[in-house]
């Protein structure tokens, strides 16, 4: 069956798209996890439609990533496959004031294509370590500005696996959800709509967050960014550090010194490491303030 199973994948995308037992720690932000017991790669949407269709008809199981930002895979691996949408998958073309991007395509790629343009509305999210695909699924957002903001349009593939495109204002794009979250579609491009302006200015606010990002939050080690989503009326990393959390540390995984929003792996953790430290700080900040924290971070896998 698994050698079948496996030829038909190669029969699909080719042997040199194809790892067997890889590990997640490779392709993952938070550089931790297990091995899927198949990491496929697939260089078309027409592939990734029919990796999927495969995996249906085998009854096994699958999961998209990009490049493995919000995700933390168990040190037990991932019993399945993993399709990754990412470079092979990362095409960039601008028309007048429009942006096609593949969902592979990373953010700063597209923000820094966008600038040549002198095109403005994607410096918000030139620093978030995430994919097209991802942050339109997540709706990412950061300094004010979210992708919902700048999103014209997004081709998906459907469960039924047709591919379909749907209108920015079809997506019900609300706090780090969208249509494409809530329905388990998989994002293959996404068109956005940006406004001409001046490339100095553009470059100048491009720099000003990044400057903001360096001095704020811990990006010289892997973390997921920030871990635990916005509880209404109230900041999570606030919320954290008046818990007295700072510093707060199980394994190899701690909560930053520098911004107490990130859960970073400084000492190589596990991934049971991160979970059991991000479990404490919602307990903890649940017992002292009342206020459940919910996270970002996506787990997978067997823990």
């Amino acid at each position: 069956m698994k050698e079948l199973f496996y030829q038909e994948l190669c029969g699909c995308v080719g042997a040199d798209q194809i790892r067997q037992k890889e590990p997640m720690k490779l392709h993952t932000t938070f550089r931790a996890g297990g091995p899927a017991d198949y990491f496929v790669i697939p260089k078309s949407s027409l592939q990734v439609k029919q990796v999927i269709e495969i995996c249906k008809a085998r009854k096994m199981p699958w999961y998209v990533v990009g490049n493995g930002s919000n995700l933390l895979v168990g040190d037990g691996g991932y019993r399945g496959v993993i399709i990754q949408i990412y470079k092979n998958l990362s095409g960039v073309t601008i028309e007048g004031q429009s942006v096609k991007a593949q969902a592979g395509a990373l953010l700063s790629r597209v923000g820094a294509c966008a600038l040549q343009e002198s095109l403005a509305g994607m410096e918000f999210a030139c620093g978030i370590p995430g994919t097209i695909g991802g942050a339109v699924v997540m709706n990412a957002g950061a300094y004010g500005g979210e992708m919902k903001d700048i999103l014209s349009s997004v081709t998906v593939l459907k469960e039924n696996g047709e591919e379909e495109v749907i209108l920015a204002d079809q997506l019900q794009m609300g706090y780090r959800t969208s249509v494409i979250k809530e329905k388990g579609y998989v994002v293959l491009e996404a068109v956005l709509h940006l406004e001409k302006g001046d490339a100095g200015q553009i470059a100048g606010r491009m720099e000003e967050l990044k400057r903001k990002r360096v001095e704020k939050q811990p990006l010289e080690f892997p973390s997921a960014g920030s871990t635990f989503k916005r509880p209404e009326g109230y900041f999570a990393g606030k919320l954290i550090m008046d818990a007295g959390l700072r510093g707060y540390r199980v394994g190899g995984a701690s909560i930053s010194e520098k911004h107490c929003g990130f859960v970073v792996n400084d000492q190589e953790a596990t991934a049971r490491d991160i979970r059991t430290l991000m479990e404490d700080v919602q307990r903890i900040v649940r017992e002292r303030f009342q206020v459940e924290l919910e996270p970002e971070v996506k787990f997978l896998g067997e823990f």
